[in-house]
């Protein structure tokens, strides 16, 4: 019972303090919807848990300008790399969740850190609602240097020579390395793992010929394989950018890889009423033939699902790489 009430001793003091009380959650009510009906008032924050330059980052920055052009208002992208993308995470966890703060994450944060650690300073399905996602399509890609071109001859010499040919990934907890080490247990190949904070690090080794291959998205490697620096040899996840290049399925390995994605997320104590209206326009964005048609000129696809089926996507995701994590006994490293 209201506090007032309860003290009110007579009946007409009684109805007046109803009354009182009535009209103020009226006005806390209206104040609410007014300040929902108005979002976004201000700049809004998109929390990037990397470095600039990967899949996370572009998709970010499209979806930024997109939601700013349908809503009128600033989408400003926050880059907060670190921890394999646990900084940022939990960076976007904790900020106040009026609807001006976001997370754009790729799997690390989401699916893969709470079965790699021991402990997170959040928690990747309690903290957050999924929104919209996009796939980055994985892929193999070597130096010109490396004589292997083709899957078949890539993986005789991972057998032939153990640990002798090596790759960068951007750390133990990226689909970069776990997506190596799904080939390696399905071919008994094997390759030295040469980790990097990122996959910009990771790339200028690569270019440099100080490791051989990586296995990146394509959206981070399109522009060196278009500038003939690294030479495309399998993926995972076929896209018009990649004619000729064969898939893992093609090739027996469909169930081999780590999928890549990078999704909106939204904290989730936001108001209910402010992620509908962010879902609603992020998933028109979605549907829209020049976002798809841009996305996808990136190396970027999206993916047209309900926010329950992404919540169950990312669920089973999160159980298969725990499944693989705990089988191969894999530990996070930083």
């Amino acid at each position: 019972m209201n506090s007032e009430l309860a003290r009110a001793p007579y009946p007409d003091q009684r109805r007046r303090a109803f009354i009182r009380s009535g009209a103020l959650t009226a006005l806390a009510v209206s104040s609410a919807s007014r300040a929902q009906e108005t979002w976004p008032a201000r700049p809004v924050r998109f929390i990037v848990p990397s470095s600039p330059g990967g899949g996370t980052d572009l998709y970010a920055r499209l979806l930024a300008q997109a939601l700013g052009d349908a809503l009128r208002q600033s989408f400003v992208v926050e880059n907060r790399p670190g921890a394999s993308g646990n900084i940022g995470a939990a960076a976007a966890a904790k900020a106040t969740p009026d609807g001006y703060t976001f997370l754009v994450s790729a799997n690390p944060a989401l699916t893969i850190n709470p079965n790699l650690y021991t402990s997170l300073p959040y928690d990747a399905e309690r903290d957050f609602v999924p929104i919209v996602r996009v796939m980055g399509p994985l892929l193999l890609v070597v130096h010109p240097s490396f004589k292997p071109r083709s899957f078949a001859d890539w993986i005789d010499a991972g057998r032939r020579e153990p640990g002798r040919f090596s790759y960068g990934s951007a750390g133990t907890g990226s689909p970069t390395y776990l997506g190596v080490r799904m080939i390696e247990e399905k071919t008994g190949a094997r390759f030295l793992h040469v980790p990097y904070k990122g996959v910009g690090p990771a790339y200028q080794d690569l270019l440099g010929g100080q490791i051989q291959f990586m296995f990146p998205d394509l959206a981070s490697a399109l522009p060196h394989i278009r500038s003939g620096k690294v030479i495309p040899v399998v993926t995972d996840r076929q896209s018009p950018l990649l004619p000729g290049v064969p898939t893992l399925a093609s090739l027996g390995l469909a169930d081999s890889s780590a999928p890549s994605a990078f999704a909106l997320v939204a904290p989730s104590a936001t108001p209910a009423a402010i992620i509908e209206r962010i879902a609603s326009e992020a998933a028109a964005i979605h549907r829209s033939p020049a976002f798809i048609s841009r996305v996808e000129s990136q190396g970027l696809v999206t993916v047209q699902e309900t926010q329950a089926e992404l919540v169950q996507a990312l669920r089973a995701e999160r159980d298969a790489y725990g499944a693989f994590i705990r089988r191969n006994a894999i530990v996070a490293t930083d």
